[in-house]
């Protein structure tokens, strides 16, 4: 495969992705032309798990380190259609902008990793030490790094490259995400009687008050861990003529490296036992949020939403293995962080697999109305890929 040949097919293969709708759970159309695109190329071995990833692998002719190429193939839905300028699954290419949802949120990240893995196979004959996995990964937009679980219990990289947008930078770490669930009881009553019922959404707000008091925690590299509220209902609802009998409210939680589920809940805890002391009608709990869903194939998915954080040093020897191959290619990666979540919160969060993010596009053009991805940084990219593999097979076994 030529340069110009690598360049032609990522592009292609970006089009035909972004036309094929992958909403999260609806994976199983793309998954497929994912798979016929790795047997075309001369992958290995191409399979997929019980929830739908497709993995496809490409093998040296001699043992060495496994790298995996780590990309989600679902999408966010697409909202206020009427506001896209274009057709948003239209995978077409207008001057340097290829356009369609997922063209930045990651497909165009995908088609580059599938065709430079294959790129870098051919360009040296199959004459490396090690083995290549390109993994098409399905929910990663609602469950950061579970599904990506199942792919590192069977493939137990070395080496992981998250292929989330990064503007061609490389991403050497990244704030995690909880969602946390509170939840207050309180005792209905006629709202013409109030004072026979106890009000769940005032000791609600008898909470949340006090938790304005938190102070975050700050990391030089992550910055600071922000808990905001994002959501708020009492039941019943809507509550004609009765004092609410439960209130549940939603805080979104950024994690730092450190922070673990026990940590993050016990300041919370605290809080609501002093309030507990304080008012002998005031009933509350906290935990993590639970959530499960159904995975094209009919697996289940199911998590506690905690995704931890993770990040590694400038001068880590797999992380400057990685800049200095992307600097021969003529380029000047910066050493950066994710703002967002991704799967790297298993990889590298709970596995402590080395881990480094690289993509097209800038983060901010993901979830975006007439989302694209630039052809030049596509085809870049792709190449891109290739140097970071060989970078990384170079590097050896942990």
């Amino acid at each position: 495969m030529t340069k110009a040949q690598l360049h032609e097919r990522t592009v292609d293969l970006c089009g035909r992705l972004i036309r094929t709708r992958s909403y999260s759970g609806e994976e199983g159309q793309i998954a497929a032309l994912i798979a016929r695109e790795m047997r075309d190329l001369g992958y290995d071995e191409v399979r997929f798990d019980a929830c739908g990833n497709v993995i496809g692998c490409i093998r040296g002719r001699r043992p060495g380190a496994k790298v995996l190429l780590d990309g989600h193939i679902d999408t966010v839905p697409v909202q206020e259609r009427e506001r896209w300028s274009f057709d948003p699954f239209c995978g077409t290419v207008e001057g340097d902008r290829m356009r369609g949802r997922g063209a930045s949120d990651m497909k165009g990240a995908v088609a580059a990793m599938l065709v430079g893995a294959a790129y870098f196979a051919d360009s040296c004959e199959h004459d490396f030490a090690g083995e290549i996995y390109v993994a098409g990964v399905v929910y990663e937009e609602l469950f950061e790094g579970v599904s990506a679980r199942r792919i590192s219990a069977d493939v137990q990289p070395d080496y992981v490259i998250i292929g989330e947008a990064s503007d061609l930078n490389l991403k050497i770490g990244q704030r995690g995400r909880a969602e946390i669930v509170l939840e207050t009881v309180g005792k209905p009553a006629h709202s013409s009687n109030p004072e026979q019922g106890v009000n769940a959404v005032k000791k609600m707000m008898k909470l949340l008050s006090a938790l304005e008091d938190y102070k975050p925690r700050r990391q030089k590299e992550l910055g600071v861990a922000i808990q905001e509220l994002t959501d708020i209902i009492s039941y019943p609802y809507p509550g004609a003529s009765v004092v609410p009998q439960k209130c549940v409210a939603t805080l979104d939680r950024r994690l730092l490296v450190g922070d673990t589920p026990e940590s993050v809940l016990a300041s919370i805890r605290s809080i609501i036992e002093r309030l507990g002391a304080e008012d002998t009608q005031f009933t509350a709990r906290v935990d993590l949020r639970e959530e499960s869903k159904i995975c094209y194939t009919g697996e289940t998915i199911a998590a506690r939403r905690f995704f931890p954080a993770w990040l590694y040093g400038e001068d880590d020897d797999f992380v400057v293995n990685c800049v200095e191959a992307l600097q021969e290619l003529g380029d000047d990666p910066i050493l950066t962080h994710y703002a967002f979540c991704t799967n790297g919160s298993h990889y590298a969060g709970e596995a402590r697999i080395p881990t480094v993010g690289y993509g097209p596009s800038p983060e901010s053009l993901a979830h975006t109305i007439d989302e694209y991805v630039l052809v030049s940084q596509l085809k870049r990219c792709a190449e891109g890929y290739a140097a970071l593999i060989g970078a990384l097979l170079r590097t050896g076994k942990r």
